[in-house]
């Protein structure tokens, strides 16, 4: 790499820490970046994931007044999630590199409605569990363990977007705030980072320049996210976890189709 090019990609491990402990897509910022700098894409991907390990570690430990009390379902979806991004990090480098490419802006574009009509499909659930007098499943039960463990695939898999898949899912399904679902899945992206990474230090190659400017910028990002984003109210971060969703739809039928 050439300085500027080293530059651009710590510029992107920056940006990309900061929006995935906010949202999450910050792959959508350091992969178009990578590639620029004439790594091939599976190269481009490992590298990538390994280096943003360190933003995710340090997003979640800028959430940890968030993650008071959610011990033992921390511990249980994080399980879910590590079976899940060892799966996607195997399916990575055995299936082509299009494989996900159709069905991914479906699956973010699903995520963004649920995001957007949870709070109204929330109060209803919360409804009718009045009415007939039980309370929510703490960890969200057995549908919640499902939709995870299918995120958390993809997340092995690529990473874009997986954040947004988490809000949407945990949104609807557990009976808590917006803030301290966020604080979850910052550490559930953690695990499937850092599963996905182990397991292509041995079998992959990886561009270790790519992944120490990511790791230290990402890490920078990780805490300008926290700072920031446990701020925002919970119409506020919806908002934003809907325009980067937008976002991260469109480049990714470009990558596609253009």
């Amino acid at each position: 790499m050439t300085i500027w090019e080293m530059l651009a990609v710590f510029a992107a491990g920056i940006s990309a820490g900061t929006i995935n402990t906010i949202v999450g897509s910050g792959t959508l910022i350091t992969f178009p970046v990578l590639l620029a700098t004439g790594l091939s894409p599976v190269t481009a991907t490992v590298s990538n994931a390994l280096g943003l390990v360190s933003g995710s570690i340090s997003g979640a430990i800028g959430y940890r007044a968030e993650l008071a009390g959610q011990r033992r379902r921390v511990l249980r979806l994080s399980l879910v999630a590590a079976i899940g991004g060892l799966s996607g990090a195997t399916l990575l480098l055995t299936l082509p590199p299009t494989a996900f490419e159709t069905v991914v802006p479906v699956l973010v574009g699903l995520a963004l409605v649920l995001v957007i009509v949870q709070p109204r499909i929330s109060r209803a659930v919360q409804r009718r569990r009045e009415i007939k007098g039980t309370t929510a499943h703490p960890d969200g039960g057995p549908l919640l363990i499902t939709g995870l463990l299918l995120a958390s695939v993809y997340g092995g898999y690529f990473t874009a977007a997986q954040g947004i898949l988490y809000v949407a899912l945990m949104g609807m399904l557990l009976d808590d705030t917006l803030q301290r679902i966020n604080a979850v899945k910052n550490v559930l992206a953690a695990v499937v980072n850092s599963i996905a990474a182990l397991f292509f230090v041995f079998v992959a190659e990886l561009d270790w320049t790519a992944v120490v400017l990511i790791a230290v910028g990402s890490a920078i990002g990780g805490q300008i996210g926290a700072t920031y984003g446990r701020r925002l109210s919970p119409n506020a971060l919806r908002g934003l976890i809907v325009a980067v969703g937008v976002v991260a739809i469109v480049q990714l039928l470009l990558r596609r189709f253009g």
